[in-house]
């Protein structure tokens, strides 16, 4: 089978964790590797964002990345890329043009500005269309953070057509497909369930007797203390993912321990880089002055996946205070090292995380709430140790190669409702 994966706005080589690249960017590498290791052949289209990024490059076994011309290099963000989708999509069609007749299986899109140009694509090569949306817009729309900026009316709209033209749409866990249903009026029969995975090779926890004395090592590498609690957070720094919740939640923390109300902080390190428009890395360096708490936050670049592997390894906590997240892959990762990780109790999270097993889910965004939460977990430290253990038993439920292999009967099936059988 050869597949043809778009991802318009993000390249999957990009580094994930700044800009628009995030948990999608990893999820579009990871399962195209998966399915190029089980014998699929996997062509991923992105738009070009350099001009010094070749025409073509070959990403792994199976798998090819190229780039597509569509309006300048650099400049645009993602608003502004639905006026570039029809050059977008014409680069596509001529590299089709090129090759055998039929060179396409299926055509799977990767949020909704990729469904549009995929809904053409498929359209003219006569193959089923499958689409994974990612986000919501109603869904985040209706989950905002404070001062945060609503998704527009024309994504809406697209979101809309795309569901209406797409064969499948595939969703990671069930209240996704609820929201696709209820929001958006997809039918049942036209949604597959396809839960993410983790690399359980590179993401996994620390071996040997020494432990500690390994996680003390690797902190020292990472600039912080090897002597205090250690809590991570890793992705892109946006209101969407609540950082300025954990930040003010240190601040409590730290009035609280100056009244000798509490015991001291934990150290805070903050993995990530600026998404969008505006400088909210700034901003909440700018949150961390107020908050009097530069002595116990951190903030570092985002970290390629082996680095990042060691940082979750060090840690006694995983953060993930999103207000809306489809699945949130960070936590997967983190508890397949064997960190415990505690996560707002929204959309896909609640499945990440198996509340009071492999971590916990904490109901709202109440800075005091969430360091109140914390600081019990990082108290009770048998209980800690026992959610460690479980954590990396519950990512090991999830594995990229079961998702490939799910994903590729996703395709047959389209491919045999359309009536078309694919190679």
């Amino acid at each position: 089978m050869r597949v043809a994966m778009i991802s318009a706005h993000t390249s999957p080589l990009e580094q994930p964790g700044t800009g628009d690249a995030g948990g999608m960017n990893v999820y579009v590498m990871q399962l195209a590797q998966a399915m190029g290791d089980l014998g699929a052949a996997v062509e991923v289209f992105t738009r070009r964002t350099k001009a010094a990024q070749p025409d073509h490059v070959e990403a792994a076994q199976g798998v090819w990345v190229h780039h597509i011309d569509a309006g300048p290099y650099e400049g645009l963000n993602k608003n502004d890329l639905p006026a570039q989708m029809c050059y977008f999509t014409a680069g596509m069609l001529r590299y089709e043009a090129s090759r055998r007749q039929h060179w396409f299986d299926a055509v799977h899109s990767h949020y909704w500005l990729s469904g549009m140009a995929g809904w053409l694509a498929a359209d003219r090569w006569s193959v089923p269309l499958i689409h994974t949306m990612h986000t919501l817009a109603k869904a985040k729309n209706r989950n905002l953070a404070p001062r945060d900026i609503p998704e527009p009316k024309a994504r809406v709209v697209g979101e809309q057509q795309v569901v209406l033209e797409a064969d499948r749409l595939v969703v990671s866990t069930p209240s996704e497909a609820e929201h696709l249903r209820t929001l958006y009026g997809a039918v049942h029969e036209q949604i597959a369930v396809v839960p993410p995975g983790v690399r359980i090779d590179s993401f996994h926890p620390l071996a040997g007797h020494d432990q500690d004395e390994q996680k003390r090592a690797l902190r020292r590498e990472l600039g912080v203390s090897p002597d205090r609690p250690l809590v991570v957070y890793a992705g892109r720094i946006q209101p969407l993912k609540g950082t300025d919740v954990l930040v003010r939640a240190w601040g409590h923390w730290r009035r609280e321990y100056e009244q000798g109300r509490w015991p001291e902080p934990p150290q805070l390190l903050i993995i990530g880089g600026s998404s969008g428009a505006k400088n909210h890395r700034k901003a909440l360096r700018k949150l961390v002055a107020e908050e009097g708490i530069g002595a116990d936050v951190a903030l570092l670049d985002p970290l390629a996946h082996p680095q990042l592997a060691r940082t979750f390894q060090a840690a006694d906590l995983v953060a993930v205070p999103s207000y809306y997240e489809t699945f949130g892959l960070v936590g997967l990762e983190a508890q397949a090292c064997g960190t415990p990780v505690v996560a707002a109790d929204v959309g896909g999270l609640s499945t990440v995380v198996s509340d009071g097993v492999s971590g916990e889910l904490v109901a709202g965004h109440d800075p005091q709430v969430w360091a109140a939460r914390i600081r019990d977990l990082l108290h009770d430290r048998d209980r800690l140790a026992r959610m460690s253990a479980q954590a990396r038993v519950h990512a090991e439920a999830f594995s990229w190669e079961m998702t490939a292999r799910r994903m590729l009967r996703v395709y047959q099936d389209a491919n045999s409702a359309t009536g078309r059988a694919s190679a």
